[in-house]
């Protein structure tokens, strides 16, 4: 009679129903490598490994007096190539103007002169006074001042119009290439400074001050509370329960309550052991690499390497 009582507590224990498997796996994160596209001494290095940035912080700067310099010429000659473009527009200058006009006030001036010799002279020939001869060299040189009156006309016109077309357009391109050359130079100089695209924990950085960085050579390390996920295997029937967008839950160690996070990624690649797991149960298993990203800011204070239990969220 005494073991009645027993053996239904084991039978209440043998059908209750198991826990929620647990996944074994660990923090990851995907780092942003701050550089420079252009090589130079590293002058200054504005942050501390293990310190946090905002976003446009100033991370580092290297040397760029070569780089200033090359602005500042770039900028002169854009100044020559627009004061050039100015010049040929405007044509010839004032002083030059005011000359041209004098002269073809005074080429009007003998033309209307000989208009009236030539009036007087043309009377004087219908009346028999003069010869012929006379009379046509009135009349020729009241021609020849007439086309004089046009030659000085067209000279001044020329003159108020400034250069030719095509120099015109020649001096334009030029300012454009000034222009390009310029906003190079001034491109070159920002890019020897860096700031942090986001707000982003220091993760590392590479270099000390005074040391040559190669171009495109990283500089600083960041970490972004959002490029933080947690990495974890399952077995290959367990792979077919999850897909992307499942809710699953993390448990970190350290942390009162898990945090919550949404599958981003399942690999399709089967693996034989996990790469950091090495236990007797898990050796020689075929597994299945899976991700899940947490909500905007909950995994800022989680980093890489920490070992964590996922389970599957309530559906």
């Amino acid at each position: 009679m005494a073991l009645g009582p027993i053996l239904a507590m084991l039978a209440g224990q043998g059908c209750s129903k198991p826990g929620p498997k647990a996944w074994q796996g660990y923090i990851e994160g995907d780092y942003v490598y701050v550089a420079s596209p252009i090589a130079g001494r590293l002058e200054k290095l504005a942050v501390e490994k293990g310190s946090r940035v905002a976003g446009g912080a100033p991370l580092f700067e290297l040397e760029r007096a070569a780089e200033t310099d090359a602005q500042r010429e770039a900028s002169q000659e854009l100044l020559a190539a627009k004061a050039q473009l100015e010049d040929m527009r405007k044509g010839s200058r004032p002083e030059e103007i005011a000359a041209l006009e004098a002269r073809l006030g005074q080429a009007r001036a003998s033309a209307e002169l000989s208009r009236l010799d030539l009036e007087r002279q043309e009377r004087l020939f219908k009346e028999g006074a003069i010869a012929a001869n006379d009379f046509d060299h009135a009349r020729l040189t009241h021609e020849a001042d007439g086309r004089a009156v046009d030659e000085d006309a067209a000279r001044l016109d020329t003159a108020r119009l400034g250069g030719r077309t095509d120099a015109v357009a020649g001096a334009e391109a030029l300012v454009h290439a000034a222009a390009d050359a310029e906003a190079h130079a001034r491109w070159s100089v920002d890019q020897k400074a860096q700031a942090a695209p986001c707000a982003a924990l220091v993760y590392d950085t590479l270099y000390r001050e005074g040391e040559f960085v190669a171009a495109g050579s990283p500089v600083v390390a960041l970490l972004p509370p959002s490029n933080i996920k947690a990495r974890f295997f399952v077995s290959e029937p367990d792979f077919a329960l999850l897909k992307a967008g499942d809710r699953v839950s993390v448990g970190v160690p350290g942390l009162a309550a898990p945090l919550e996070a949404r599958v981003s990624y399942l690999s399709p690649q089967p693996e034989y052991t996990p790469p950091v797991l090495y236990n007797r149960d898990n050796r020689a298993k075929l597994v299945y690499m899976i991700e899940a990203v947490f909500g905007p800011g909950a995994a800022a204070d989680l980093h890489p390497g920490q070992p964590v239990d996922v389970r599957p969220s309530g559906r």
